[in-house]
């Protein structure tokens, strides 16, 4: 029998000769996101908080060029040096933090609250607002910011902490603001909105019981539509936010 040959990328779906920045790449989504844009052919910038030696030994398996960036977005500095090199094509935005803590039993939540909305919120918006400069003057990109059903609905469960809903909510609003700012410059700014994913962040959220398909979402499954908005095949979508949550949320 012959062997049949592997098929080849479409080009709109390809992301060869192009260069994506993925945070939040040290596990979860961003990790599986980096891998799918590495075997779309993309060269990455992985940028984490935490040790990136695991997601960079499997990118590069794929045979990706890959390169690193440990360390906190909340720092000016540090975020701004993300964008002092090469050209970036794209970014995927993945990071962000939840603390699943009792808010009201929690005696520092004015801390926690301002914690949450700096890196759920201040971030992604500093973060998009200095891609769009970067790649509006190289000619265009794309920027994909992540969500949550709980910015739709308030949370998929009275447990659903109420500043992380709050901050997804608000990253909603950042998508089309920012969507406005960037369009007329060929940069063209989306979300995705994942229901809820068995990743490090969710552990110890017993959703199951209250989730349509009985089970939750595996990375991959948000990085897939992740990845999507970062290629060619994108290039009429701005300002929106695809629901992937398995049926929790239908609006």
């Amino acid at each position: 029998m012959s062997q049949i040959a592997p098929l080849s990328l479409p080009s709109p779906l390809s992301m060869q000769g192009r260069r994506a920045l993925v945070t939040g790449a040290a596990s979860g989504i961003g990790k599986a996101t980096a891998l799918i844009l590495a075997q779309l052919g993309a060269e990455l910038l992985l940028v984490d908080r935490a040790p990136l030696a695991a997601t960079q030994a499997d990118a590069e398996a794929t045979g990706a060029r890959c390169t690193v960036a440990e360390g906190d977005l909340t720092s000016d500095a540090f975020l701004a040096e993300l964008f002092a090199g090469g050209r970036l094509h794209a970014v995927a935005h993945c990071a962000a933090i939840l603390d699943g803590r009792n808010w009201r039993e929690d005696p520092k939540w004015h801390e926690r609250f301002h914690r949450v909305m700096d890196v759920n919120v201040r971030v992604p918006l500093q973060l998009g607002m200095a891609a769009i400069e970067h790649m509006a003057a190289q000619g265009g990109g794309n920027i994909v910011l992540v969500g949550s059903v709980a910015g739709r609905t308030g949370g998929t469960s009275a447990s659903t902490p109420p500043d992380y809903s709050a901050s997804k909510g608000a990253v909603h609003a950042l998508v089309k603001w920012l969507s406005r700012n960037a369009v007329t410059q060929g940069v063209l700014v989306n979300a995705v909105a994942p229901g809820p994913v068995e990743t490090p962040m969710t552990r110890g959220f017993n959703l199951v019981p209250q989730l349509p398909m009985q089970r939750m979402g595996r990375p991959e499954e948000l990085a897939w539509p992740i990845a999507f908005l970062c290629t060619p095949a994108a290039s009429y979508f701005s300002g929106a936010v695809l629901d992937v949550n398995g049926g929790a949320f239908v609006g």
